[in-house]
């Protein structure tokens, strides 16, 4: 199955009901995504955000306001590749490497999602187990299932489905409604992808430049990037609150990412490593990010990259 299939899923509207709304004999009413009640999403409150927590200063949208990741620091960044090309990548804050379900409906003796049915999640921004990286695990539902008939994972459970997990991981993120990121390196479209949270509709972005897998202990992979601060971390206001240290007059850091999209261990969840900022001028590749005085480690961040020059 591929993963544009299942990451960018048709928003084809319902086929019009039977007058006689007659339940679906896999039990329950199919919802209209398009009716239904929508959930509403922070990823800048205290329990969702890690380096971007809303306080009465940073401007950081309100709650479930739509996020233009298109208007500049801290959401885009500008970086080097592992040879010094020039590169771009959204900030998406702090992920863990254990990836959250998502449940991907489909018929049996079919292999392809069923049309229209959003897929379902359990967890949004500030919920215990959220993740922007999803595991897809595969619900075989009967054949004369209706699409948008299950539309939690409670429903799904209760009806005690075959549920298959699977190895692919998807860089999903779920954002307010009207949230824009309009740059892909992976030719993918950058629009909304609707989802099903217990009962409500969600909206989530795709990033699809490097197909990913989980590892053997089904956690997500990471890759290197080193990075570095206008203040060094250890210091008074130094680290991330102080912002990355860029060339004078630009946006230009030299953070580093050690693979790009067309390496096999490219991976979007970064695991941060800090340098000296007393070492910004040397770095502009990754050979010289590894030489340069190590300050220690920070966490892991989703930051896929859109661009590579």
């Amino acid at each position: 199955m591929r993963k544009s299939v299942i990451c960018l899923i048709l928003l084809m509207p319902l086929m019009v009901l039977l007058a006689s709304c007659d339940d679906d004999e896999s039990g329950g009413t199919p919802k209209d995504p398009d009716t239904a009640p929508k959930a509403s999403v922070d990823r800048f409150s205290m329990e969702a955000g890690t380096l971007m927590v809303r306080d009465a200063t940073n401007g950081l949208p309100a709650a479930n306001a739509p996020i233009d990741f298109d208007s500049g620091e801290p959401f885009i960044t500008m970086g080097l590749g592992p040879s010094g090309q020039m590169v771009e990548y959204y900030n998406f804050d702090v992920q863990p490497v254990d990836p959250a379900p998502i449940y991907v409906l489909q018929r049996e003796n079919e292999t392809s999602p069923v049309s229209g049915q959003l897929n379902v999640i359990d967890a949004i921004p500030g919920d215990d187990g959220y993740n922007d990286f999803w595991q897809v695990r595969i619900v075989t539902v009967p054949a004369d299932y209706v699409a948008n008939t299950f539309t939690s994972l409670a429903a799904i459970q209760q009806q005690g489905y075959d549920v298959q997990e699977t190895g692919m991981i998807v860089n999903c993120p779920v954002v307010p409604e009207g949230s824009t990121a309009s740059k892909r390196l992976g030719g993918e479209s950058p629009d909304l992808t609707r989802g099903w949270y217990k009962d409500q509709v969600v909206f989530y972005f795709n990033f699809a430049e490097k197909e990913l897998s989980a590892t053997p202990d089904d956690m997500v992979p990471t890759s290197p990037i080193y990075v570095t601060f206008n203040i060094n971390a250890g210091e008074p206001e130094g680290g991330p609150p102080s912002g990355f240290k860029t060339e004078m007059g630009t946006t230009q850091t030299h953070n580093v990412i050690a693979t790009t999209p067309v390496s096999s261990s490219y991976s979007p969840l970064w695991a941060v490593n800090i340098y000296d900022n007393g070492d910004f001028e040397e770095v502009m590749d990754l050979t010289t990010a590894e030489m340069a005085m190590a300050l220690g480690a920070g966490p892991t961040v989703n930051c896929p990259v859109v661009s590579v020059q």
